[in-house]
């Protein structure tokens, strides 16, 4: 059958002709994607494929004829005779100016997204109407980030771009706070430093993580990008046989695409019956990392690990992917690449437990955990509500609904954590000034949270949230955390911000639609209520130095910040709290 397909795609394929980065190229055109033949025919593995054909992550941006398209939409043949330029083809001088912007600010993690949001911006500053921080924020809109909370990237194309704006730095509070030097140009980053933000990255991360201008440029060395020439390809979570080339077996499954519902959010637990001081019931998350699940296998070796570099939130500790490469190369004796769609990641992975507590005003109470057919124990849950709220009683409950996990990012925990911070009796007291401080009843004050989080053996964070003000008019953040050495404050500080823009998320935008039969039903990135860069409040990081042993710092903060926001919105029963206020701010559609 796969002979016969090659055949007839041989048959009426014609050749289309364009520049890559300054050389002339010839491709067979099938109807292929401007992103499938730059990957799969001319080795261009800097272009990322995090959505494809959905057009909504702008992973896979490159520049036609100097301006940013996204590839994925991009029929080939509608690049014949044009220019298309990637970041091997800038200009050494400017990619070196933006990758060290990227690396001086933090604003890169894992890097899967970084090659297409670099693109998008760099091309704003080859017009002739000088660029500003609202047409940086604007130009993100095409773009999914999850690891960096999107200040740190709109600072560092602030300094590529030379826009005016003070300078980024984390505040290192030891004993007198003062701002942390400037790193050096990244070609000029001696060992140490490159070794002690690796070191810094993995705690927070919990997966090795490599930084770098070839990072930012798109050489996190992930699992797709190495897959050996020649590899049999299989698609999705199906039971179909693996074909000869990604075209090829394209072919041979059915794809559903990807779309928005009109759903409401569903919160499938019940709350526990009682008199309680509190209440909070959660919705379906998916936790949105960026690159799919893939995998690769030779005969006789290990399978490419799909965290290549960085965590994805805990989100594919248990991914089927590497297994299933593992199993295909040793039955066939070939080796096989096994590659999810967005669309596959959404159905078959891992979600947040979706939960229902109640809590009386002396902390104790009740917390029902959902859990769903085939998804595996949540005992370490059960175990860590335990330590953190002894008097808290944890029941499961079976519901309909994608797989759900304990390992992703605070599952659970935090939530329950949040609920503690918001018994009248637990808070915090405010900070001098403010109009009810010490105040033991009600909400504190309209529009503002502050909470406190210390765990053993991790860190200690103060996070106070403002949803009123700032400069921007989006309010304030501010994260002070105490965890350790911390052996690289631009990495950490990378990672604070990130931990605020996602505990926003959560408490705020984030939510996905899932039908009475348990199938999720918002299946595209923009669906996912991701904040933007232009719905981000402006955040001050506080690292406090210390000579003792470093530890993870970015799930304090994460958990206070997820207290604090919701302490901010009034203790609202259902998160997520604004749901109608446009999914996030990221649009719908596809951006070109």
């Amino acid at each position: 059958m796969w002979l016969l397909l090659q055949l007839s795609e041989a048959s009426t394929a014609s050749a289309v002709t364009f520049s890559l980065n300054g050389s002339t190229v010839a491709v067979d055109d099938h109807g292929a994607s401007l992103l499938d033949v730059l990957r799969e025919q001319l080795g261009c593995r800097s272009v990322k494929d995090g959505c494809s054909p959905q057009g909504q992550c702008g992973c896979c941006t490159v520049w036609v004829d100097g301006a940013p398209r996204v590839a994925c939409v991009t029929a080939v043949r509608r690049v014949a005779g044009r220019s298309v330029t990637t970041v091997e083809g800038l200009d050494p001088a400017l990619r070196a100016r933006w990758a060290a912007a990227f690396v001086g600010t933090g604003a890169s993690q894992c890097g899967f997204c970084t090659p297409g949001i670099l693109l998008r911006l760099a091309a704003l500053g080859q017009g002739n109407r000088p660029p500003s921080r609202h047409a940086v924020e604007s130009a993100l809109l095409a773009h999914l980030c999850r690891c960096t909370g999107w200040q740190s990237i709109v600072e560092a194309a602030c300094i590529a771009l030379g826009i005016p704006g003070p300078e980024p730095a984390a505040l290192l509070a030891s004993p007198e706070p003062a701002a942390s030097p400037a790193p050096a140009a990244p070609d000029q980053s001696p060992p140490t430093e490159r070794l002690l933000a690796a070191w810094r990255a993995q705690l927070e991360g919990r997966s090795p993580q490599g930084s770098g201008p070839d990072i930012v440029l798109g050489g996190g060395g992930f699992a797709d990008d190495r897959a050996p020439e020649g590899a049999l390809v299989q698609l999705g979570a199906a039971e179909t046989p693996p074909a000869p080339s990604l075209a090829a077996a394209r072919a041979a499954v059915t794809k559903v695409q990807g779309r928005n519902t009109t759903l409401p959010p569903t919160y499938p637990v019940d709350l526990p019956p009682g008199e309680w001081a509190r209440t909070l019931q959660t919705t379906w998350v998916e936790p949105a990392y960026v690159e799919p699940d893939a995998s690769w296998c030779v005969p006789g070796d290990l399978p490419a690990s799909p965290l290549a570099n960085g965590g994805a939130f805990g989100g594919k500790r248990r991914s089927p992917v590497p297994s299933r490469a593992a199993a295909l190369a040793r039955e066939l004796g070939r080796p096989v690449r096994v590659l999810w769609s967005r669309e596959d990641v959404v159905r078959y992975g891992a979600k947040r437990p979706p939960l229902a507590l109640g809590l009386r005003a002396d902390g104790t109470g009740v917390v029902r955990m959902g859990r769903t057919a085939g998804s595996p124990d949540l005992g370490r849950l059960r175990d860590r509500i335990r330590e953190i709220a002894p008097g808290v009683a944890v029941e499961e409950v079976a519901i309909a609904g994608p797989l759900v996990s304990d390992e992703l990012r605070g599952a659970g925990w935090v939530e329950v954590l949040a609920a503690l911070n918001a018994l009248p009796t637990r808070r915090p007291p405010m900070p001098e000034g403010s109009q009810e401080e010490g105040s033991q009843e009600g909400h504190s004050q309209e529009g503002h949270g502050r909470a406190e989080v210390s765990r053993p053996g991790a860190g200690r964070a103060i996070v106070t949230v403002d949803t009123q003000g700032g400069a921007l008019g989006r309010g304030t953040v501010t994260a002070e955390l105490w965890a350790g050495e911390p052996l690289h404050g631009v990495t950490l500080r990378s990672y604070v911000l990130g931990a605020v823009h996602q505990a926003l998320g959560l408490v705020w935008t984030e939510g996905i639609a899932v039908d009475d039969d348990g199938a999720p039903v918002d299946l595209t990135i923009r669906s996912f209520g991701i904040l933007a860069a232009r719905d981000m409040p402006e955040v001050e990081v506080v690292l406090h130095e210390s000579d003792r042993w470093p530890v993870n710092g970015s799930d304090a903060v994460f958990a206070a910040t997820v207290a604090a926001a919701w302490m901010a919105e009034g203790f609202a029963p259902r998160w997520p709290t604004r749901r109608g206020a446009g999914r996030g701010g990221q649009g719908r559609g596809t951006i070109g």
